[in-house]
Parts: structure tokens; sequence; C-alpha cells
């Protein structure tokens, strides 16, 4: 096993520590003690704890509360069914605002107290929505949190969605209304906000608050759409986990396993800003709601709008268990079930592998489709096992084989496997057919969705079309003193377009104007640079991801000795036929 060198806490130096205030003293010096202080919330962000603290401060002469504005948790309830059906897992895209979840009556009458409130005095707004009824004189203060954290919070108990009053309820629950509905909404509004927001708190321990203004933030974001940069990895338990990351990542056996390590996906990960020795932590998807451009380039913006569309993490099953096999929606079928516009065609790209690991990926030659409908429900019923091994066909799987997986390819990594999955973002849009008869970590059967799962099968793809088609279509591209380039995926179904590089020296590379995500795929780590010197040397060590933002254009990778040592591989990832020429 390598030396663990694996980074959990990555930063971006941003400014100087006095530009951070930190703790509620501090914080309440750089308020204003006259007007209208808005502080927007984003879900999930303490209210209580934060009003507490600046009432005791600031001592206002009014306090409105936003959530007292809401429409009943049956009204809203009603209102969001649609959305979200009857089923576990998903539900439906839509066009749902914060303004939706508050009564309009007490809306307007909102707007009017506020709009009275004597200047001499201070008259505090707080709560999701707050900037609904303060005016443009009012300063704001966005209290901003990462998913993560408010994820864990979902599965704490001591958070519930907005105004349904719903704490105690399953966490997935909990997680489809955020993901489908307010998740949405407050990022809608965030966007519209963004360039006018006077102050930002990071409101992610509730212990340490922390306090940066709007100009600092936004000019800090700008400098990290420059440059190459990770986001936090966070890491979590499956059924089917292993122990390797715990390791190679030097992980505390808090836990039963670690299934999970989500290094590339911005929707849920933080991104840390370095103030002297503080550390300001943001969502992500911040930098991509208020720099698409340079860190997308045109043309994925122009395809995608402000979202992230390539995902890189990772899977853990040495010494666990098999996936669940599953397969992926078409794109036709996601848009016109859920209202999303693309769907997960991804690839596994293997790190590493017990001796006797193996993907499942398409179906075995000669099988009959019914039979195994039958089998599969069957299955679903507590009948019998499903023979996955009769029907789905097993490739040997070794370090550096890359499986590519195209939509309505059936498929799951088996047991003694690590995996760098990559794949594009709508994640949550898998269909489980079968899950080796366990339970999920909170003693419950994961949910199975098989009729989803039957109507997208394709049938036609079975060994010799799998075999030829997704994997290890290797194809060398170029090479060079101490360097060569090859293509590893993915199949040309799919928008995400991989090529690997091994390298004993300095190599240069060019984003041509499209976002690149990169992996370090063999050696202890690497030196990315700029040819120019417009960033600072960063270090990438083995099994992280980096971000390289589209406008750093050019960039060069060489391993971190000086000493001629063993090849370093780095996997690179692209939106096909988005780049600009020249």
């Amino acid at each position: 096993m390598r030396r663990p060198n694996y980074d959990k806490h990555p930063f971006v130096k941003s400014g100087a520590a006095d530009e951070c205030a930190v703790g509620w003293v501090a914080i309440a010096a750089a308020l204003p003690r006259l007007g209208v202080l808005c502080v927007e919330c984003y879900p999930g962000a303490d209210v209580d704890a934060i009003a507490e603290a600046l009432c005791a401060h600031l001592d206002p002469r009014q306090v409105l509360d936003m959530r007292k504005l809401y429409r009943s948790a049956e009204e809203l309830r009603a209102m969001f069914a649609p959305h979200l059906s009857e089923d576990r897992v998903f539900g439906q895209m839509n066009d749902v605002t914060i303004a939706d979840y508050f009564a309009p009556d007490a809306l307007q009458a909102a707007r009017q107290t506020v709009a009275a409130a004597s200047p001499d005095r201070l008259t505090l707004v707080i709560g999701t929505g707050a900037s609904l009824v303060t005016g443009t004189d009012a300063t704001v203060m966005y209290a901003d949190m990462a998913r993560w954290e408010i994820q864990l919070r979902f599965r704490r108990g001591e958070l519930g969605n907005l105004g349904l009053r719903n704490e105690a309820s399953d966490f997935s629950e909990k997680y489809k209304c955020g993901y489908f509905l307010e998740w949405r909404a407050a990022d809608r509004l965030k966007r519209q906000l963004w360039d006018r927001v006077d102050l930002f708190l990071d409101t992610n321990r509730r212990d340490r608050p922390k306090l940066v203004s709007g100009t600092r933030m936004r000019s800090s974001l700008a400098q990290v759409g420059q440059r190459p940069f990770r986001v936090v990895p966070y890491f979590d338990p499956g059924p089917w986990g292993g122990h390797w990351m715990e390791e190679v990542c030097d992980l505390p056996r808090d836990k039963p396993n670690h299934a999970w390590c989500f290094d590339c996906v911005p929707e849920e990960n933080s991104l840390l800003l370095g103030f002297g020795g503080e550390r300001f932590e943001i969502p992500s998807i911040d930098l991509v709601f208020s720099h698409p451009i340079e860190l997308l380039g045109r043309g994925v913006y122009e395809r995608f709008g402000a979202e992230f569309p390539i995902r890189f993490d990772l899977l853990d099953t040495m010494g666990g268990g098999n996936l669940s096999l599953q397969v992926h929606p078409s794109t036709a079928y996601v848009q016109h079930q859920f209202g999303i516009p693309y769907t997960q065609d991804e690839s596994y790209y293997l790190l590493d592998a017990g001796e006797d690991a193996v993907v499942y990926l398409g179906f075995r030659d000669g099988i009959e489709p019914e039979a195994m409908v039958r089998d599969l429900h069957a299955a679903e019923q507590g009948i019998e096992p499903f023979p996955a091994d009769h029907y789905v066909q097993k490739w040997p799987a070794k370090p550096h084989d890359h499986f590519l997986i195209p939509a309505g390819t059936i498929h799951c990594s088996g047991k003694d496997s690590m995996v760098l999955e990559i794949s594009a973002t709508p994640y949550i849009f898998t269909f489980k057919l079968w899950d080796w008869g366990r339970l999920g970590m909170d003693g419950r059967p994961r949910p199975i969705h098989l009729e989803h799962g039957l109507r997208n099968l394709r049938w036609e793809r079975t060994s010799a079309w799998t075999e030829e088609n997704l994997v290890n279509r290797i194809v060398p591209l170029a090479h060079g003193d101490g360097w060569r380039t090859e293509r590893t995926g993915l199949h040309e179904l799919e928008f995400i377009e991989v090529h690997r590089t091994w390298f004993t020296r300095a190599v240069s590379f060019s984003t041509e104007g499209t976002l690149n995500v990169i992996n370090l795929v063999q050696g202890e780590e690497a030196i990315i640079a700029s040819p120019t010197n417009a960033f600072a040397p960063v270090t990438l060590h083995y099994a992280e991801t980096m971000i390289v933002p589209a406008a750093m254009g050019a960039w060069t990778i060489r391993p971190a000795s000086s000493q001629p040592g063993p090849e370093c591989g780095v996997v690179v990832a692209r939106v096909r036929g988005t780049e600009e020429p020249g």
C-alpha cells in the first residue's frame, strides 16, 4: 500500500487573515447598526442561531423572521406533490421559486413593514427569502452552506425542508425535496442576488462563523476561475463499501467502510478559500454560477448553461461487495420522465483491482430477455435471488482498464475493485435492477426501479458488441520525449472525451478554451504549472481530482521528483466538441 498523501482539505489562497472576520464579535463589528440588515439564508443555515447571535450583538429594534410568512405545511405539501411523486428517490424538475413558499399577502405586508421602518434604528430581516421583502438600500448578508453539510444535518434529524416541519422524516424524503425543489429554487434566487450581496457568511460550522465582504468574495472567485483547483472531497459508507481509501486517503476508521469519495461534484462539494490561516467554506457551485464562461468555456456554457457537466468520484469495493446491478436512462427518457436535460453516461477507470476483480458489463450472448425479466421480478418479490452471472457478462478487471458505460448498458463493478468513475453529472438517475438481496446503511431495502430500468435496457449490447465498443478502446494519439498520449474513451454515444497521458518529464497541455477535469492515476505526486507563470505551481497527489478552468489556457504537468522514476499517468476529461480553435 502506498504512502498516504491525499489532501482531504484542499484550499485556494485568496487573501489576508484580516479580510475574514471570525466569530460573532468580529462579525458584528463589520455590520451596520442602522437601517435594514437583510440576512438571506440558503436552506439549511441555522436561522435560530444566527438570529440569536445578531440580536445579542446588534440589538435591532425589530426582527422579521421569514419563517413566519410561509404557507402552511399542508398547503406546501399539496403544492409540491406533483413534483415529488410517491417514489422514494425520483421527482420531477420544475420552476418553483422561493417566493412560492410564502403566502402572497404575508409577503406584501412584510414589504410594507420594512419600507416603513425607521432608518435611525436597525431592522433585521432574516431567513430564506429575506431579500424578497427588502429594498435596494438594505445591507445584504448571504448566509451560505454546502449541500454536503445540509445532508449531514438531514441525517442527524437536525434539519427539515423549508416550511414542511419534517425534521423527523426519512433522509431520502428530505433529500428528494431538497434536490428537486428547495435547492433549485434557492439557487435561482442566489444567482439573481449575487452581485448585490454586501457580505458573505460561512455557516457550515455553528461554532465558528466567518464573514468576508462581497467584493472580496467576488474577486476571489474570479481568481479561482483562472487557475487549477480542487473542491473539498467527502467520503461516505455504503452497503458494498471497501477499505482501500482508508489507507490511501488516510481516513479515520470511524465507519464500517468507505464506499464513496465525491471529489468533483460541484453541486454538493464545497470550496475552501484561504485567508491567512482561516478557511472560508462556500458551495463550489457558487463558482459555476458566478464565472461560468471562465470555468466551463463558451462551448460548454452554451450547451449546458451554468452547470458543471463532468463528475469524478471514487467507488471502493476492496474488501467489500458488488455494486448494485443497474442501468442509466436514455437522454430522451430522462427528459420526458424527470425534466432533466441530459443523462448519466459514465465509465469505470480501474485505479486498483484484486486478483479476481471483475466488471459486469453488457449481456451474455444468447440470453432470453423474457426469462431475465421474469427472474428480475422474482428477485424483486423476494422469491429467489437473481442469477446475474447467467445473464450479464463479466469482464476481468485490472489496474488502468477503462470500461465505457453509455446509457442503456447494464453494468456494475464487482467486489475488490477501486474505481475512478468518470461520468456526466445527473447522478441520482440510476435504475437499480438487483442489489444482491442486501439492505442499505439505514437497515431498509434499497430502492429498486425495475420498471424504469427495463424500459431502458439495450438488449443488443451483448458480449461481442461490448468487447468491441466498451472495453479498453485504447487509441494512441501522440508522443514525444518522455511522454505519450492515448484516447481511452468515452464511447461515441457519450459526450465526455477522456485522454490518458503517461509521462516521466514535463508535458504540455492546452485547455483549448474548454473545461478539463483531471486525475493522477499513477505516481505519488505531480506538479501542475503555467508556462507563463500565470499561477503558482500546484501539487496533484495520487487519486486526487483537479479542475482545470477553460480560461487557464496552457498548462504543464511533470513528476514532482526530479530524479528518474516510474511513469506517472494522468487522465484528462472534457466535453467533446467544445474546444475553441487556435
